[in-house]
């Protein structure tokens, strides 16, 4: 039974996540006027969809991430309502949107718990501003290197976390904490984060012209490689410290 809670914990907590950071992306290209191809929450093999004139919808089987695919996304397109016609201001909005909104979500959590356990909204308002001031601080000490990558945290490490929770503050409260990380990472500016992409888009701005197509591939990629290298080393750390 507590293995059960336990997944379900994180399931709630990664699903809705997931979903508000993907509906960022969504709704800003829609008001963009970006045609979305598909909005999935998860990975994986489809096990739900539904399909609208203008974009599919779908719940896939690992739900560890999600995406929106929108038109001139991954291959530039000319045709009305591709994402590489749209100004660059447009695109840097599409794209730090989710990032954004799980910021955005974390900070009113915080204020709600923080005001609910000390009964006051003043309290509540400098408390969340330390908060915000000690996830700058984290992120100051990654570039400093103080933070090595021993020190980080992935997946398993968090779902480790979220078992440990015992009441649903502090439930609410690893969610915000988990919120804040996943906008402040997300906009970091390394591909094939979202703060990558808003990089290029801002190189592209000062150079008044795109990065060569297959240049902009090769960055994604490599980056996307160093990524999941890392991903993976923080996964065994994870399982290491778990175990010890």
């Amino acid at each position: 039974m507590d293995l059960i809670i336990t997944v379900l914990k994180i399931i709630i907590i990664l699903g809705f996540l997931i979903l508000i950071h993907e509906a960022g992306h969504f709704w800003v290209a829609r008001l963009c006027k970006i045609k979305v191809n598909e909005f999935s929450i998860g990975f994986g093999p489809v096990i739900w969809k539904k399909e609208t004139k203008k974009t599919k919808y779908s719940l896939r089987l690992i739900p560890l991430g999600g995406f929106v695919s929108m038109l001139g996304e991954e291959e530039r397109s000319s045709e009305e309502g591709s994402f590489s016609e749209a100004s660059i201001p447009k695109r840097i909005a599409v794209v730090a949107a989710g990032g954004l909104v799980n910021i955005i979500f974390a900070i009113i959590l915080y204020i709600v718990l923080v005001a609910i356990v000390t009964g006051n909204l003043g309290t509540a308002v400098s408390s969340t501003g330390s908060f915000i001031m000690s996830m700058v601080e984290s992120v100051k000490l990654i570039f400093t290197g103080e933070v090595t990558v021993n020190d980080l945290m992935g997946p398993i490490g968090i779902s480790e976390v979220v078992a440990q929770t015992s009441s649903i503050i502090d439930f609410l409260y690893i969610m915000a904490l988990i919120s804040m990380s996943l906008g402040v990472t997300n906009l970091l500016p390394f591909p094939p984060l979202d703060g990558g992409k808003v990089l290029i888009y801002i190189i592209e701005a000062i150079r008044r012209k795109p990065l060569k197509e297959n240049f902009e591939l090769k960055l994604q990629m490599v980056g996307f490689l160093l990524l999941m290298t890392l991903s993976i080393y923080v996964a065994f750390n994870d399982v290491g410290r778990i175990i010890s």
